[in-house]
């Protein structure tokens, strides 16, 4: 994790240099270091389209779609970047989890803006209080057609002894399963730990 130490106050523990997640089998992690996501997101393909050399041009595109991703996530402060590759039989889960450092000084306020968003204060065991918000969209026309609803939960949580936030954005457009998947990354966002 960067350095985060903005705010530490003397006589008071050192802020924690690491954190840790535990994820779903089947969540494929993509480091955001700057170069570092080319060769993961190769491999990511390469998963996910296994067995199917009739779909060049999906995988290349799949492979786009993901390298921006990463790059939009870097350039916001994000460190890591997981990708479902799992399925219930015929049907992919599709979830994703943008892990961000929000350096001391920038605004973290998670509110909710209309009927769409719900904000809660929540415990987290292992890592101590946070804000969820959750957000249900449905996207403008985009160049693919996409108009499926996405469910995002964002998770926005104070690095001890300092001013700086860990936000956890995870997100799904598994509509009809938004519930399940809230719970799933519920799940997720408890495990997180300091080290």
């Amino acid at each position: 994790m960067p350095d985060a130490t903005d705010g530490r106050t003397e006589g008071v523990s050192a802020p924690p240099t690491d954190y840790g997640l535990l994820v779903p089998d089947g969540w494929f992690r993509i480091p955001l270091e700057p170069g570092g996501w080319k060769a993961p997101v190769r491999a990511l393909a390469d998963r996910v389209f296994e067995g199917q050399d009739d779909a060049v041009l999906l995988k290349r595109e799949f492979v786009r779609a993901v390298r921006a991703r990463a790059e939009e996530g870097y350039e916001n402060g994000g460190v890591e970047l997981y990708i479902s590759t799992t399925s219930v039989g015929p049907v992919p889960l599709s979830a994703s989890l943008l892990v961000t450092v929000v350096p001391a000084g920038e605004d973290i306020r998670l509110e909710a803006r209309g009927r769409s968003q719900q904000v809660a204060e929540v415990a987290l065991p292992f890592a101590g209080p946070a804000t969820m918000r959750r957000t249900r969209t449905v996207p403008d026309d985009d160049s693919s057609g996409n108009r499926l609803p996405v469910t995002v939960v964002d998770y926005a949580v104070r690095v001890p002894n300092t001013q700086a936030f860990l936000l956890l954005t995870f997100s799904t457009s598994l509509d009809m399963f938004a519930d399940a998947m809230v719970d799933l990354f519920k799940a997720v966002a408890t495990s997180l730990h300091w080290k």
